[in-house]
């Protein structure tokens, strides 16, 4: 009689997790767990642990390490880590990029001169100021090849005045620095070839 061929072991939609589980020999946790519910809770966990560490460190420092485009690019690194916008490469220059045309936005808006005040609601140049933004910030990742979407949230806080001196700049970027540098640890701990730098994953659009 024909051998029956061993039935395969549930797997995980992202072939990251499936990696990452059978370097942390906890391919197991299929057999007892839907899937979708382990790949959840992969992503819920390091997203987590990163971003908790950054506002600790912002606690201690009363510096903001953490801010809202920060999330975008921490699920993206656990989400799909392989993927060129989520190399250290792209998610470092493209906050750099969005960091340097919202301030240059806001520079050309006038808004530097004084703080921002939301209550007063929005007005032409802090219309300027975003639309200008975001418009550069997109042409220069398409030109300079750096793709990373959450770049976009950076250079609309940068250029609205929500964090606007150059102090904060720096911090900002040395949070996604942080951030980057955790995400390389952690997804290296689980066995990913997370690059050091680029990906030579192709991203969607790009040639």
């Amino acid at each position: 009689m024909p051998q029956r061929s061993k039935p395969r072991p549930p797997r995980v939609g992202s072939e990251n997790v499936n990696t990452a589980l059978a370097h942390l020999r906890l391919s197991w946790l299929l057999n007892h767990f839907p899937p979708l519910l382990i790949w959840t809770l992969y992503v819920f966990v390091n997203g987590f642990v990163t971003i908790a560490l950054l506002a600790l460190l912002a606690v201690i420092s009363e510096t903001p390490f953490v801010f809202p485009s920060l999330g975008p690019t921490a699920y993206l690194f656990f989400f799909s880590p392989m993927g060129r916008s989520s190399s250290p490469r792209n998610a470092i220059l493209g906050h750099a990029i969005g960091l340097a045309c919202g301030y240059g936005a806001f520079w050309v808006a006038g808004l530097e001169h004084g703080a921002p005040n939301f209550h007063d609601g929005v007005y032409l140049p802090r219309i300027l100021s975003a639309a200008l933004s975001l418009a550069f910030t997109g042409a220069f990742m398409v030109l300079l090849r750096v793709n990373h979407p959450p770049a976009g949230a950076t250079t609309l806080i940068v250029a609205l005045g929500i964090l606007s001196t150059p102090y904060y700049l720096i911090v900002i970027e040395i949070a996604v620095v942080l951030l980057t540098a955790q995400a390389f640890v952690i997804n290296r701990m689980a066995g990913l070839p997370y690059p050091l730098w680029q990906s030579a994953k192709v991203d969607e659009g790009e040639s």
